[in-house]
């Protein structure tokens, strides 16, 4: 599984450490998402390198405009028993956002299991009460909205029946 050397945990939106801050060159960047995809279902959704240790899942939507499958690796954040996720995109939305916005049904892959789920894009009062306490439990996310102007997306991840 990648990298094993310890890892230091990330504690600042801002950490030169942290994979959202590093520079990558395109070809780099080509394919990243496919790697890290491999590695968890390899692993029962373990992977090494600079998310060692994180708890991940896969998301697959349905492309707004394409129709076609679309998967991202995206950190698993809780509320309780709540399962949503977030971005650290800083120019725009990201495609999974979108796609969910589209059509909520989606799958997800978490440690080795795999279900179906519906997607809830939070907006209006709901979004508001979500956020503020979002924002005041992860520092990361607070660090984050500081710095851009657009709202934070969220998006609660509910299993289907």
């Amino acid at each position: 599984m990648g990298d094993d050397t310890a890892k230091t945990p990330i504690t600042s939106y801002d950490d030169p450490e942290a994979p959202w801050n590093k520079e990558f060159s395109p070809d780099e960047m080509t394919g990243w998402n496919d790697g890290v995809i491999t590695e968890f279902r390899a692993n029962d959704g373990q992977v090494g390198g600079d998310y060692k240790g994180a708890t991940l899942l896969l998301l697959t939507t349905t492309g707004a405009r394409s129709g076609k499958p679309h998967v991202v690796p995206l950190g698993a954040l809780y509320r309780g028993d709540v399962l949503y996720v977030s971005s650290f995109i800083e120019d725009r939305y990201p495609a999974w956002y979108h796609n969910a916005k589209a059509d909520a049904r989606v799958t997800i892959e978490l440690g080795g299991e795999r279900f179906a789920a519906t997607a809830e894009v939070l907006t209006g009062e709901r979004y508001d009460e979500f956020a503020a306490w979002a924002l005041a439990e992860n520092p990361l996310l607070a660090e984050y909205q500081a710095k851009v102007d657009k709202p934070l997306p969220l998006v609660i991840l509910r299993r289907a029946q």
